[in-house]
């Protein structure tokens, strides 16, 4: 498994964390409320508290406890960085670590991960952050992009801009227009679920470099999810992407790290996939 550098949070904005920064717990909690469209009274009742109780916070009038904001975020499901910031906000010291990738907090994850991205070979797959930028990829991804732009694979190594940039894979997409859509309101959905700015950025920028959507779904549509059909020296390649990710994580780092996974949906793109890593040994 080969690691990446991982780059610094980029940007400026008026999104929740940067208000729960500026000291505006209640409006950062209302727009968190709002973002999940959550009433005041069924946070009230998720949270333990009463109606009156949350009208108070938001409005500023009274001040939570720092039990209390953690049991706000959890019933809210706010990310655990976005946590961290609701308890500066509230006057409180952060509540979970954020470890480096290759530090020794995270080793036992890190060793659990390269197993089974091992494990997952011949077949491509992937580590990346919160803002699809790679953390972590095992040798079958570099056969994937063999051919790609050396620029767009030098850190930061944003996984989309890598599919869909003409210097990249976009070129050898047999099905571009409906993939990339897919590809793009999936970042959007989760730009918007959580307050991510780099997301939002990346989505704009997606948007202007790929076909224009089409009008209905495709032949290869599945009901369920898109296949990227990947023109390869060998022939076509047909696979379909799976995202995993920590779902009981109590660190900032390890609960945004997802494991994107490629998986072959015919014998034909098995074997081709295991003939390339053949070639490459």
């Amino acid at each position: 498994m080969t690691t990446q550098a991982e780059p610094a949070e980029a940007g400026t904005g008026a999104w929740p964390s940067d208000r729960a920064a500026r000291g505006g717990f209640g409006d950062a909690l209302r727009e968190w409320r709002v973002r999940r469209r959550v009433s005041q009274l069924e946070l009230a009742t998720r949270a333990g508290t009463t109606q009156r109780h949350v009208s108070f916070v938001e409005s500023g009038r009274s001040v939570p406890g720092r039990a209390m904001v953690v049991r706000l975020a959890e019933a809210l499901k706010v990310p655990l960085r976005e946590r961290n910031a609701l308890l500066l906000a509230a006057g409180y010291a952060p509540a979970y670590q954020e470890s480096h990738f290759g530090g020794p907090q995270l080793s036992a994850v890190r060793t659990a991960l390269e197993r089974v991205m091992e494990a997952h070979l011949p077949y491509p797959a992937v580590i990346i952050d919160r803002r699809g930028d790679l953390v972590a990829r095992n040798e079958a991804f570099d056969a994937l992009t063999e051919g790609v732009d050396p620029a767009l694979l030098s850190a930061p190594v944003n996984i989309a801009r890598v599919l869909l940039h003409p210097r990249g894979l976009a070129p050898r997409i047999v099905n571009l227009d409906e993939w990339a859509w897919h590809v793009i309101d999936g970042l959007r959905d989760e730009s918007v679920r959580n307050s991510n700015r780099a997301l939002t950025e990346l989505v704009a920028e997606l948007e202007d470099m790929v076909p224009d959507r089409p009008r209905q779904a495709g032949p290869d549509y599945l009901g369920f999810a898109v296949p990227l059909r990947l023109r390869a020296e060998r022939g076509e390649l047909r696979l379909l992407s799976t995202l995993t990710h920590f779902g009981t994580a109590v660190d900032v780092t390890l609960a945004e790290l997802k494991l994107e996974a490629f998986l072959p949906l015919d014998q034909e793109t098995a074997a081709l996939l295991a003939d390339a890593m053949d070639g490459r040994r």
